[in-house]
């Protein structure tokens, strides 16, 4: 497995996140703590000045975590949680544990519970912590 996130051509892992989703920027800053050798660049969709990639929306993008590897694949859900994880220490046993048989449909399943949740828990959250 590749520490680094950067494809042949020197291309970051771009990842697309929800900046104006408490849970989304603490879970990131959480990432962007740990990253080390890999090459990531962190994307805030909810910016007014970000333009999304040819073939989504902006809407698109803010309700599922996206990200372009450095091949250019888009990926979404569990699978771009994965192939984070799989890039930063301390997280890449839970990427390893995609590739047991069935994990990676639980994966999806808990990620796209979580999607309904998320708008009551960025309500809580926001009332208990203000928008930095």
């Amino acid at each position: 497995m590749e520490d680094c996130a950067a494809g042949q051509d020197g291309r970051p892992t771009e990842v697309m996140f929800d900046g104006a989703c408490p849970l989304c920027r603490f879970e990131i800053d959480i990432y962007r703590q740990l990253q080390t050798k890999a090459e990531i660049d962190w994307i805030d969709v909810s910016s007014d000045e970000f333009q999304p990639p040819v073939g989504t929306t902006k809407e698109q993008l803010l309700r599922r975590f996206h990200l372009i590897t450095p091949d250019g694949e888009i990926l979404s859900g569990a699978e771009a949680f994965v192939f984070v994880w799989n890039r930063l220490p301390g997280w890449r046993w839970l990427g390893l544990s995609s590739r047991l048989p069935g994990m990676m449909f639980l994966m999806e399943l808990v990620y796209r519970s979580f999607l309904v949740v998320r708008p009551a828990l960025q309500k809580i959250v926001r009332f208990f912590v203000p928008k930095p």
